[in-house]
């Protein structure tokens, strides 16, 4: 029987290549409020009465991307809250942000409304999926 000597700098090497084959992966289990390539809200957890943000993080024009929740919050006009998931319908990367009423992904420079959440500027090939929320005091609540 022959044996396989492996070096420690080659032992290194297969190591790091498994790491990054990991880094590519998806982790299905952290999809739960995640929008699917069809804009389908993906998911069964019950997320109701999360605050996402609160009335002083989301601007007027703006928003704010909550990175825990995978959710973006926006006020496209003045007392008027609204939500999305924040995970790009392109290749599932997190927007970045959002002003002058567009929420923006810099994995690959996707354009989407602030208001509805339609695709202005793809490659992303539909819309973010909307998240109902209101206002409970200072706070942006899922529904």
């Amino acid at each position: 029987m022959d044996s396989v000597s492996i070096d420690r700098r080659g032992l290194l090497v297969a190591g790091a290549g498994i790491g990054v084959l990991a880094a590519c992966g998806t982790d299905d289990s952290a999809s739960t409020g995640t929008s699917g390539a069809d804009g389908s809200e993906g998911g069964t957890q019950d997320q109701s009465g999360e605050t996402v943000a609160t009335v002083d993080d989301v601007p007027v024009g703006g928003g704010f991307v909550n990175q825990d929740a995978k959710v973006v919050v926006t006020q496209p006009e003045s007392g008027d809250y609204r939500a999305f998931t924040a995970v790009c319908t392109h290749q599932g990367c997190t927007v970045a942000q959002v002003q002058d009423n567009e929420i923006f992904c810099a994995c690959h420079s996707s354009f989407f409304s602030a208001a509805d959440g339609s695709v202005l500027r793809g490659p992303a090939p539909s819309s973010l999926a909307a998240i109902p929320v209101n206002v409970a005091g200072d706070d942006v609540v899922r529904e």
